[in-house]
């Protein structure tokens, strides 16, 4: 009987955990649009075609997204980006970035 407690409580974690994942990907999905992104940046087909996000969030960590979200300018410096205009900074509360980064990760190519 205790497993079954047990195995009950671990599964009801993952689940509000699966939840709150999902959560934060929709209100990324939001900030995304919201934003504008799609101005520059494509997301399957939508968007503008030059930028598609899948390709170029491939070989990034969470920590890329979040810096190129935080501080695109050092990013362009840093990764020598010749895009044309450069990323735009952005000043999004911590919520919204965090949000921003599992919406960006749950998309990219593995």
């Amino acid at each position: 009987m205790l497993r079954v407690v047990i195995c009950l409580a671990i599964l009801s974690v993952a689940g509000v955990a699966s939840a709150a994942a999902q959560d934060a990907k929709i209100q990324g999905a939001r900030v995304f649009a919201d934003q504008k992104c799609a101005l520059c940046h494509s997301i399957a087909g939508k968007g503008n075609p030059k930028g598609p996000m899948e390709d170029a969030l491939s070989g990034m960590s969470d920590g890329d997204i979040r810096a190129w979200i935080t501080d695109a300018k050092e990013m362009t410096e840093k990764t020598k980006a010749t895009r044309k205009p450069p990323m735009k900074q952005f000043a999004l509360p911590k919520k919204d970035v965090d949000a921003l980064v599992a919406y960006l990760s749950s998309i990219k190519k593995k």
